[in-house]
């Protein structure tokens, strides 16, 4: 893999997918004007403006207020029909153009084609047969568009005075990718000309279909995703007409909310982390061609290679001429790839749903559980994730669930009994139960929990596979309920899960069998544990834990759905502000990590992390 050597910086992939039928991309010239005075648009805008910035709604009101955003941008898109800027003819007859300034700015060009793939929209394909691990696709700086060369573009005196493109790289490659698109000479031409014309992003779909993620723990996001988008739109706007450094835009003609919707989707559907030319930092950039593969369950295989100052990628396994090539775009769960990169991945490996739990700082063993969990290296209270695999916990959760379970002999022992400093590192480790009664308590809480998070729904798994049976369901409408039936079935599946152990540990239990004690011997066990279960347990990993920009939206409040008083109340689906920021991929042993674009959107999501939104 690339990241045996150190010049590599393994990329996260990110997503990539738009619209199957492919739709007319720009045409040129300014379109028709509206009947609309600048001062009435301004009005518009200023009054949408206000309503994104207002803080967050009380608990339930996010969709009402969803609504009314809709509402206002709907009317604003009504008086901008027909500005947009768009370019004759289709995607399609632009590749040959790209291929061409790809081979002119020394990309890889030989051993793979564009291709139309039925179901999944273009991708790559092979030309010939390429081997595993071998160096098909390379992608040099300069065809890259990156934060730094939006620094250097027309763009450069507004961002040297704006806090929120300096904050957020995602909307700045955004704005970025919409002063070259309205750019005759702009290098990057042929990449944009080939840049789908619409995305499946939530950012797409209409209220109805959207209305079908209502109770769904991916609704949050999905609202923070279009809030943060038409605030950072509004705001925008109102710069690019206002700002002294803005006069020099290409967008002062026409800066449509479609366009914006455009620019921020392709981004949060593309973006990746690369290193900067000297190393020393990461930045933001879209990938031509490499940007063409589609997503499937691998490892990442991608890198940015210092050295030549190129990206590389190896092929993910053999594939025969004609084939597919794909990628693997981290380890993202489907909400992620719903609403970052506008699709839904049946059968995907890395699939989650969120559980927040916590040890209540009322209870009376309060102070020794945080003090072991503090040992263990795990937060008293934590948005944790319930797996699609068996078991559907990790280490960390495995962990934190014993100690939140354990009695105060037990607590005791871990604090201050023989070997308690070892002891600490078994906790995550299921070869080592606290004690039976401690097993069959954590497994009892998981199953009652997951059972209580699946009444939180408006419609059971059985009525959702009825409707996705429907053949006149919209393409958004059908991912929106295969989402809301992926969180079920995770749920289902620890329901039934912590059944079966709570079983097994209660016939343990009454046929008194003795408990596996830990011995100093067993700290060589421990080192070779189950990969599965580190036994070490690394920070957090698989929380896209959300890095808050200044200009954050205030926190959604947990409904409270609380199983117990010692546990804070349930939140079905963490809230992250989405559009725009970068998160941490869950799990993500990657160097240079990829932007999550919007994790939410602006759009953005990080290829193995999220985005959070900070816009104003």
């Amino acid at each position: 893999g690339l990241s045996l050597f150190s010049k590599y910086h393994p990329l996260s992939q990110t997503s990539k997918m738009g619209k199957k039928s492919r739709v007319k991309t720009q045409k040129s010239g300014t379109g028709a004007t509206a009947a609309v005075s600048p001062k009435e648009m301004m009005n518009l805008i200023s009054e949408l403006l206000q309503k994104c910035s207002s803080t967050a709604p009380s608990p339930g009101k996010e969709w009402e207020e969803y609504v009314q955003i809709r509402a206002l941008v709907e009317k604003i898109r009504k008086k901008q029909k027909g500005l947009s800027v768009s370019f004759e003819g289709t995607r399609e007859d632009f590749f040959s153009e790209l291929m061409a300034w790809a081979a002119e700015c020394g990309a890889s060009c030989d051993g793979f084609e564009i291709s139309n793939f039925a179901d999944e929209g273009y991708g790559l394909k092979a030309a010939k047969d390429i081997k595993a691990e071998e160096l098909f696709l390379w992608i040099p700086r300069k065809m890259l568009m990156t934060v730094e060369s939006a620094k250097n573009s027309v763009l450069g005196p507004l961002y040297s005075q704006d806090r929120i493109l300096q904050a957020m790289g995602n909307v700045t490659l955004a704005l970025h990718l919409l002063c070259e698109r309205a750019n005759p000479s702009s290098p990057w031409l042929p990449y944009i000309k080939t840049l789908p014309a619409d995305y499946d992003t939530p950012l797409y779909f209409e209220e109805e279909e959207v209305r079908h993620l209502l109770a769904t723990q991916a609704i949050q996001d999905v609202l923070s995703q279009y809030k943060n988008t038409a605030r950072q739109y509004a705001y925008f706007y109102k710069v690019i007409h206002t700002h002294p450094n803005a006069s020099k835009l290409p967008l002062k003609d026409a800066f449509t909310f479609d366009d914006y919707r455009w620019a921020v989707s392709s981004v949060m559907t593309r973006q990746n982390q690369i290193p900067t030319a000297d190393g020393s930092r990461v930045t933001l950039a879209l990938i031509p061609l490499w940007d063409m593969c589609n997503h499937t369950n691998g490892l990442i295989t991608t890198g940015y290679n210092l050295e030549d100052d190129r990206c590389e990628c190896v092929a993910l396994k053999d594939y025969k001429e004609g084939e597919q090539i794909y990628i693997f775009y981290g380890t993202r769960s489907n909400a992620e790839f719903v609403i970052h990169n506008g699709f839904f991945f049946e059968g995907n490996a890395h699939d989650r749903v969120k559980i927040k739990l916590g040890v209540s700082k009322s209870e009376r063993l309060y102070a020794m559980k945080a003090e072991v969990l503090a040992r263990a290296g795990i937060p008293a209270s934590s948005v944790f994730a319930l797996h699609c695999s068996e078991p559907p916990i990790t280490a960390q959760l495995l962990a934190f669930l014993r100690v939140f379970c354990m009695t105060e002999e037990e607590l005791r022992d871990y604090l201050v009994g023989d070997h308690a400093i070892n002891k600490i590192f078994t906790l995550g480790n299921t070869e080592f139960p606290v004690s039976w009664e401690n097993e069959i308590k954590l497994w009892t809480f998981l199953e009652t929990r997951a059972a209580l998070l699946l009444k939180t729904y408006k419609t059971t798994a059985e009525e959702d596979r009825s409707m996705l049976e429907k053949p006149d369901l919209s393409l958004h409408s059908r991912t929106a309920i295969k989402l809301r039936l992926a969180e079920k079935e995770i749920l289902e599946r620890a329901v039934s899960s912590g059944r079966a152990k709570r079983l097994h540990f209660q016939k343990q239990l009454d046929e008194g069998a003795p408990l596996p004690l830990y011995e100093e011997s067993d700290i060589a066990l421990l080192e070779n544990a189950d990969a599965k279960l580190p036994i070490i347990l690394r920070k957090l990993e698989e929380e896209d834990e959300c890095v808050q920009e200044e200009m954050n939206l205030a926190q959604i409040k947990p409904d409270a759905a609380c199983l117990d008083s010692s546990i804070t109340p349930v939140l079905n689906g963490q809230c992250k502000d989405l559009n725009g920021t970068q998160e941490d991929p869950p799990g993500c042993d990657v160097v240079v990590k990829e932007s999550k674009v919007e994790k939410h959107d602006p759009s953005t999501k990080r290829t193995e992390g999220e985005p959070k939104d900070g816009g104003k």
